[in-house]
């Protein structure tokens, strides 16, 4: 996108008086002010910020819980049986998914677990599970485990694909060409929708594609991609995709995340997944069956009843989501995103750069200092003092998200000054 920018507090007001998604920022509660500087918050790509609305709806639950006792699970406003469906259509909304192939039901890794269990099914030929070398840790001790539960070496069955010498970003040929080597045995690839340390925006279409051009089952994890970046899950149908919903879904630590999976996969005669009470057909789960009978679509994979207080504030978030419009949030973000990143290249040319790929981000930049008069680190506790709220992720990157939901033009420019100020001297 061709934009013109100018480098003034004033044309990012300009740019905020004219933003159709400006009177979203007041339905948000931000960090407390400390000191003199007002807060810019810009780590969105790790905790959202409080929707006021998540507030509400967590009391309501808790008057629900006061007025109802037991019978909230059949007579209140939204009843608790059936609560996960107020997640259904909002999560096939931002997901390019069918109602019927999400579900919300506890948090990320667990829900890969769960789903791996279902479509990781190794042989002694084909065992291997493909992620991206820097993947997430947490995504990275999963699959390890799982190659360790069923009885194969994570030394020999891992394989990474890896950015090229003397580079940061991912290229799909490369995946292409490990799969041509590889892809006999490899039974699983489990990669991203956005790459979380270099915040690039994975060709997930193309990753679906090539899984199935050799055979392999595909899983996504859609943390960092989910509320951030166009989704078409149900077209580019990877087996199953996860993903959590405090980071730019705004609905508060540690809730209640979500999975996908595809139409292909949800027969009711498919039984290769583990079984609890809530993926129990609802019409005939309350007569306390010996038999299992399987709900169906992604309800399936369900194994209890999901927590209502901490799947209340996602409901509400996806509320906001939905009242804005995910085209109009993505068209502001590019905006938002782009303008931010001028910023910094033009106040500060080859002192600090992104290693976000411009021609495939999100929110994010993943920012390097490269003056070797000041440390990456002394840079971001500088900002820390200065009120901004960014991200550190070892070794030396900056990560920086402005979520377009909450964030200004305004705040952008807000932060290339107090980024000056952290890369002075004095």
């Amino acid at each position: 996108m061709n934009m013109e920018f100018q480098d003034s507090r004033e044309f990012s007001l300009a740019l905020d008086a004219e933003d159709p998604l400006r009177g979203f920022r007041d339905q948000f509660n931000f960090p407390l002010q400390r000191g003199a500087l007002a807060p810019v918050y810009l780590c969105g790509n790790s905790l959202g910020l409080q929707p006021k609305i998540a507030a509400q709806y967590v009391q309501e639950e808790l008057q629900n819980w006061r007025d109802f006792a037991v019978d909230g699970h059949f007579h209140s406003n939204r009843p608790w049986l059936s609560y996960h469906r107020q997640c259904a259509s909002g999560f096939a909304e931002l997901t390019g998914a069918k109602a019927s192939e999400v579900v919300a039901m506890n948090t990320l890794t667990v829900n890969l677990h769960l789903l791996m269990m279902s479509f990781y099914r190794p042989d002694k030929d084909r065992y291997k599970i493909v992620i991206e070398s820097a993947a997430f840790p947490s995504d990275r001790y999963a699959v390890a485990s799982q190659l360790r539960m069923h009885g194969f070496d994570p030394n020999e069955g891992l394989l990474e694909w890896t950015p090229r010498a003397g580079e940061t970003s991912l290229h799909t040929e490369d995946l292409a060409a490990l799969l041509d080597e590889h892809g006999d045995s490899v039974a699983l690839l489990l990669l991203p929708g956005v790459q979380y340390y270099t915040g690039q925006v994975i060709d997930m279409a193309a990753v679906c594609d090539l899984g199935r051009k050799h055979g392999c089952r595909v899983g996504l994890d859609l943390a960092h991609a989910i509320g951030n970046v166009e989704l078409e899950l149900h077209e580019w149908a990877p087996d199953f995709a996860a993903w959590c919903t405090y980071k730019y879904l705004n609905s508060g630590p540690g809730a209640i995340a979500g999975a996908f999976v595809a139409e292909k996969n949800c027969s009711p005669d498919n039984l290769q997944q583990l079984h609890g009470w809530w993926g129990h057909d609802e019409a005939t789960r309350f007569k306390m069956a010996k038999s299992f009978t399987p709900a169906a679509g992604a309800e399936l994979w369900q194994m209890s009843n999901p927590p209502i207080l901490s799947l209340a504030p996602v409901v509400g978030s996806l509320q906001v989501f939905h009242a804005a419009g995910f085209a109009a949030i993505r068209e502001k973000s590019i905006r938002l995103t782009g303008f931010m990143d001028w910023l910094i290249t033009t106040r500060f040319g080859d002192r600090v750069g992104s290693i976000t790929p411009a021609d495939a981000r999100g929110c994010q930049l993943s920012l390097v200092v490269k003056d070797k008069d000041i440390s990456a680190k002394a840079v971001f506790d500088k900002l820390c003092e200065l009120s901004v709220t960014p991200d550190w992720r070892e070794p030396d990157v900056i990560r920086v998200a402005p979520a377009p939901l909450y964030n200004s033009f305004h705040d952008a420019f807000e932060f290339a000054e107090r980024l000056g100020q952290a890369l002075s001297p004095t």
